[in-house]
């Protein structure tokens, strides 16, 4: 059985823990629920041997006295730890980390019955033995790591955040295969931020703040505490005061404000602005419709007038271009227009004048051009030719 008493651990000024006492009994899983930097990961590194800081206090393992050891006798006490981050070597196979393990004299014996009940409780390890550990998912190399410290022959296993960065749906398998691994007589020290989860499968519980153990109980009595539901698990009920071991009740969370008593903000509220502003759009009830304006009449139509005589030819207006009166010829149309009708025959056209006939084309006789000239008409000879089987061309399947 492990057991720790009034461990205290501090970095320089800073002290990370102050008096925690823990114990964990063979086969049982205890959880240690806090915040981030309440400590929790220092606790397991001393218990482990591997804290940085300046240690005191007590850690026994089965009344032995461990605290003072190196990490590698601590190891051999039956101790194994699984860091957050898993501390895998990934370049190397699952098969190469997991023999790694069992290099305790504890573990050397029985080397193939322990890889064997890793094998058990992840038979997906068998599958991937000659992988290499850096290729596989996250939740592949967490089992990785638990199984590496599961090959040492622990009586004690203690694993930090477990979960941290796994699906839902992995977590309920690594809860699963810790429950799995108590019923091997193992006990189990598990720091886990998935409080809700952690305590399902836990018999025991503790609360640590600020480096202080603030409570202690059954896991089943902790997830029923008001207080722990509220900080830990997200319910919302009432919270009771939280016991430091009889020193009286520890810190009160904040009561929030209720709504009635909040100073409401100076000036007038929304409603108001919003009241103001409909008012200017609003109109007096007393005020009259205005009249729409009468449709004005569209004004009277203009009547026709009597087309005016036509003007007398005039023989003096200059003649047009090329010797041709258009003022003459207009006058007379117009006279011709106005005369009766015999009969309601229309009146002959006027006779067109003659129009002279063009001269003749000269004909052009081509020089001599000796050689050029034959070249020249051999040219269009063969442009004749194009000419004439255009003219007869005719597409295949059209009729001419």
């Amino acid at each position: 059985m492990l057991e720790v008493r009034d461990l205290s651990v501090s970095y320089g000024q800073h002290r990370a823990l102050a008096g925690a006492s823990v114990r964990v009994g063979k086969g049982e899983i205890v959880v240690i629920l806090g915040a981030n930097g309440a400590g929790k990961s220092t606790l397991l590194k001393a218990v482990s041997g591997i804290c940085e800081g300046k240690v005191a206090g007590s850690v026994q393992m089965d009344g032995i006295d461990i605290s003072a050891m190196a990490p590698d006798r601590i190891v051999e006490e039956g101790i194994a730890l699984v860091p957050e981050g898993r501390g895998i070597f990934g370049d190397l196979s699952v098969h190469d980390n997991l023999i790694l393990g069992a290099y305790p004299k504890r573990a050397r014996d029985e080397e193939a019955a322990h890889l064997e009940q890793v094998f058990t409780l992840f038979p997906r390890l068998r599958e991937r033995l000659r992988q290499t550990v850096r290729t596989m998912s996250g939740g592949e190399q967490q089992m990785v790591a638990i199984g590496r410290a599961m090959m040492s022959n622990p009586a004690i296993l203690t694993l930090d955040e477990p979960s941290l960065g796994l699906s839902p749906l992995l977590c309920k398998d690594l809860f699963q295969s810790l429950k799995v691994v108590r019923q091997a007589g193992i006990g189990i020290l598990l720091v886990e931020q998935n409080a809700k989860q952690s305590l399902a499968i836990a018999d025991r519980g503790y609360l640590l703040e600020n480096g202080q153990i603030v409570h202690e109980d059954t896991a089943e009595k902790l997830m029923k505490d008001p207080a722990v539901q509220k900080a830990y698990l997200g319910g919302g009920g009432a919270a009771a005061p939280i016991t430091h071991r009889g020193k009286g009740p520890g810190p009160k969370p904040p009561v929030p404000q209720p709504a009635a008593t909040r100073p409401r903000p100076a000036g007038p509220s929304p409603s108001d602005i919003a009241a103001a502003a409909l008012q200017n759009f609003a109109q007096p009830a007393s005020a009259k419709p205005t009249p729409a304006p009468a449709p004005k009449a569209p004004p009277p139509r203009p009547v026709a007038q009597p087309a005016p005589p036509p003007a007398p030819p005039t023989t003096s207006a200059a003649p047009g271009p090329h010797g041709i009166d258009v003022a003459g010829m207009v006058a007379r149309a117009s006279a011709r227009s106005a005369e009766p009708r015999p009969n309601g025959a229309a009146p002959k056209p006027a006779p067109r004048p003659a129009i002279p006939p063009r001269p003749p084309i000269p004909e052009v006789r081509m020089p001599d051009l000796g050689e050029s000239a034959d070249r020249l008409r051999s040219v269009l000879a063969e442009i004749e030719e194009a000419a004439a089987r255009a003219r007869d061309y005719r597409p295949k399947g059209r009729k001419p």
